[in-house]
């Protein structure tokens, strides 16, 4: 089976839509699109036709290119069952434990609401691969805006449990923020400091901080590496109030 090929194309101030080509079976899809044009250019200039959408969740700046997409390509739109309502250009629902593909490769749905009520991600086990919207960042984790931080502790030790190899795809370049509020919650952690050294080197220089793996979020990610739920929240309201 052909390895995946993954693009990671700029959008809005700091998204991340990534852009996923099966050479196989010759199908792509999208995931999250915030606008449809870069998309468009970054297919074209590849030659892969677009055939299906992949929305972690409702948020317009996951969705907003849905429509103009649908409306050139004729693809499918797959998305988070719990948030259907909300995402009305849906073809397809799916929920916890469904199997969605993209030729051969298979990826299994992770429900993972607290950023959103019906928040799910899309775990490829074979190709070690995660794409999770806006549930796990780089350093860092979704604001909760729909659910609980008991839900966002559930989800962190989830994602914690993926093979530390398992590269991470999200959707936001945040990763220099969190770090700097890592390090105020985590003032002794040696890898955080070392992790920030070269994201503030990698953003002077222009380069993207993203996809992560499993692994350096272990050593990193205040979020995951939090405790309980207690002191996630703790944490999730710090970030929230972070000005550094």
């Amino acid at each position: 089976m052909a390895e995946l090929e993954i693009v990671r194309i700029p959008a809005l101030s700091d998204n991340y839509i990534w852009l996923v080509h099966d050479p196989e079976s010759a199908e792509t899809m999208v995931v999250d699109p915030a606008q449809a044009e870069p998309v468009f250019e970054a297919a074209d200039a590849r030659g892969w036709p677009i055939t299906a959408i992949w929305n972690t969740h409702w948020h317009p700046d996951h969705t907003g290119g849905n429509a103009g997409i649908k409306a050139r390509t004729g693809c499918e739109i797959i998305a988070p069952a719990a948030e259907r309502e909300r995402i009305p250009t849906a073809d397809r629902l799916v929920k916890e434990g469904d199997e969605v593909r993209l030729g051969a490769h298979v990826a299994r749905v992770m429900e993972v609401p607290a950023h959103t009520a019906g928040h799910i991600a899309y775990h490829f086990a074979a190709d070690g691969v995660v794409f999770v919207g806006d549930t796990l960042f780089a350093m860092g984790c979704g604001r909760l805006f729909e659910g609980t931080a008991g839900q966002m502790f559930a989800n962190m030790q989830r994602l914690a449990a993926l093979p530390p190899e398992t590269r991470v795809y999200c959707a936001h370049e945040y990763t220099q923020s969190n770090g700097r509020f890592a390090l105020v919650a985590e003032p002794d952690n040696e890898a955080i400091r070392a992790r920030m050294a070269e994201v503030d080197r990698m953003r002077a220089a222009g380069e993207a901080t993203v996809p992560t793996t499993i692994a350096a979020e272990l050593d990193t990610n205040v979020f995951m590496r939090a405790r309980d739920a207690v002191q996630l929240a703790e944490r999730r309201a710090g970030k929230d109030a972070f000005r550094g």
